[in-house]
């Protein structure tokens, strides 16, 4: 095992990458070696994901001292952030991270970062910022990575040589297209429930999106910082949007939408993002599981289909604790009303609740076979991760299983 460095110095990401890397190439080296878990991958991408596996007991340290070497030799990128970052303080180098352990599928990789950078313009990030981060970068992995030398350093500045350029380049060609954000007028705000609103603004130009989407969304009661809501609908004539918010525990935004949000007061929008959106290519079904308020992208999709005048079937099961926090069912009764190939099912985990009871997977697993289904998901993280475990067990193709899992795509952003 080689000896941990017993200072950190300052490594310069523009000079190093001078010698390390060719602008826009994730790696260099094309020898391959095998990871912890026996798969293989490219030498570079093996050297990153074994640095990966050594500081994931002390992340929190790791994304302290990240934060310590970027503030203290570059102060005035403080500003970007938000005044409190104890909720959200990893949210930045865990998104590098992420990018990082993708390096050997390219495709997946530049379509992830060009939406990142496309995001960071919102936040006022420049070119210039990002050999500063990378220094920070680096600086924190050295220090706390059991194994660190002149290879393993050279693969982490190509890497994120790759990232920062990939990124830059989306921000520039984006830039040309459209605003940075988009300021946004509260017009409605619905308490469907005491935790739960449908909150519709009208942006002050025009917002194209694709249902499915999500974007980012800033009040004025949290300068500089961001959450992600998915629109609750296809695009509109009148170029109206609505969102479902729920407030969580300790969620400054999410509380401030609901609670205290009002029409009349003004939020900020970011690009939208997201790649769950229907195949109008395919005459396939569709199977659209919508937990708690990830029924709000489902009936966006509906609408979308609908609108395309498509008569495939679509199957949308909603899920819920309970039968008052089905607080959009109207809505989706509504629709299933109006369109012969919708079918809704409401599942309900309370024994005491009506409509279908027990939990959601299993009732969708007994409403099979969805060989033939293109299957959406939209709800949370574990509810995400055990849906693909399931449908993928019962034949559903992994490609054909479409989510925008935010645990998983953490934004490379400050808040």
């Amino acid at each position: 095992m080689l000896r941990r460095p017993q200072a950190v110095r300052a490594v310069s990401v523009r000079d190093a990458t001078r010698r390390c890397s060719r602008r826009g190439t994730v790696m260099d080296a094309p020898a391959t070696m095998p990871t912890g878990d026996g798969t293989l991958r490219s030498r570079d991408a093996a050297l990153v994901h074994r640095t990966l596996t050594e500081i994931a007991p002390v992340a929190d340290r790791t994304a302290s001292h990240f934060y310590g070497l970027l503030f203290v030799r570059h102060p005035d990128l403080r500003a970007l952030f938000p005044a409190a970052m104890d909720t959200q303080r990893d949210r930045l180098l865990r998104a590098i991270l992420t990018a990082a352990d993708r390096m050997d599928d390219p495709a997946a990789l530049t379509e992830y970062l060009g939406a990142l950078g496309r995001g960071h313009r919102k936040y006022g990030t420049l070119p210039a910022h990002y050999p500063a981060v990378g220094e920070a970068l680096l600086g924190a992995l050295s220090r706390y990575a059991t194994t660190w030398d002149h290879e393993t350093e050279a693969a982490w500045i190509r890497a994120y040589t790759a990232i920062s350029q990939i990124m830059i380049d989306a921000a520039a060609e984006d830039e040309e297209r459209a605003p940075a954000w988009w300021f946004a007028e509260i017009v409605s705000h619905d308490l469907r429930t005491p935790e739960i609103a449908v909150v519709t603004v009208r942006p002050d130009q025009a917002y194209p999106f694709l249902a499915g989407q999500y974007t980012a969304m800033e009040t004025p009661w949290w300068p500089r910082v961001w959450r992600h809501y998915s629109f609750a609908s296809a695009p509109r004539p009148d170029g109206l949007l609505t969102f479902h918010v729920k407030a969580i525990p300790a969620g400054w935004v999410s509380r401030a939408l609901v609670h205290r949000a009002r029409p009349g007061d003004v939020v900020r929008l970011g690009p939208p993002s997201g790649s769950m959106t229907v195949d109008h290519t395919t005459h396939n079904g569709l199977l659209c599981l919508g937990g708690g308020t990830g029924i709000a992208p489902i009936k966006a999709l509906v609408e979308d289909v609908a609108e395309h005048g498509d008569r495939r079937p679509v199957k949308v099961y909603y899920g819920a604790r309970s039968d008052r926090d089905l607080y959009d069912i109207d809505t989706m009764m509504r629709l299933q009303r109006t369109y012969p190939w919708l079918a809704v099912r409401a599942v309900v985990s309370d024994r005491k609740g009506g409509g279908t009871q027990g939990p959601l997977l299993d009732v969708v697993r007994q409403g099979g076979p969805w060989q033939g289904y293109d299957a959406y998901l939209a709800g949370p993280p574990g509810m995400i991760r055990s849906s693909v475990d399931v449908l993928r067990g019962v034949g559903v193709p992994p490609e054909r299983i479409r989510h925008d899992a935010l645990e998983e795509l953490a934004p490379m952003s400050p808040a």
